[in-house]
């Protein structure tokens, strides 16, 4: 819808008076020399695009009694625990309707959460996961302002590629992007 209503804004009358307005929104509404419709995605320049909040991920210190909290006192539907011996972690989804909390816990010794858990021994927000389009192309376009946490997307809790961008790049949050 909006970029129909840009569309229709750029006409010749108004590229008279406001010529570089038009121009520029002329670039926002075509790629690559095809015009778009209001249901078109536009990628821009980098290759890919930012979607929606796939999760917000919970450190927490005991896995069975926050299962119970979310299943039991707050009704919502639960996962069974899932190791992920190669991130370090149980993980457990809460589903929320738009989108779901990932309950982690350390698995091992050598767990990223262990860290985490103790600079905040009661638990609490450890990151956020958004969608993205491409990942390959979202890690090349980010990397020379937002470090990732490691140089390739390694397979995440949903099966899909996932890479972590480093907090103290990113307003102290830690960022998970996942393919979409």
């Amino acid at each position: 819808m909006a970029l129909r209503l840009l569309a229709r804004w750029c006409v010749p009358s108004r590229e008279a008076l406001y010529p570089s307005v038009v121009k520029s929104a002329r670039r926002c509404i075509t790629v690559r020399g095809t015009e778009l419709t209001d249901r078109d995605e536009v990628k821009g320049e980098k290759g890919w695009k930012l979607g929606r909040l796939n999760h917000v991920a919970i450190a927490v210190p005991d896995l069975q009694k926050a299962v119970a909290m979310y299943r039991d006192v707050l009704g919502a539907k639960v996962s069974e625990p899932v190791p992920m011996p190669e991130h370090g972690v149980y993980t457990v989804f809460v589903e929320l309707g738009n989108t779901k909390l990932e309950l982690l816990h350390p698995l091992g010794d050598k767990s990223p959460i262990t860290a985490f858990m103790k600079k905040k021994p009661e638990g609490g927000m450890h990151h956020i996961c958004i969608e993205v389009d491409n990942i390959k192309n979202a890690i090349a376009n980010v990397k020379d302002r937002i470090r990732p946490i490691d140089p390739e997307p390694k397979i995440g809790a949903h099966g899909k590629p996932v890479v972590f961008l480093h907090p103290k790049d990113c307003n102290g949050v830690l960022i998970e992007l996942e393919q979409a």
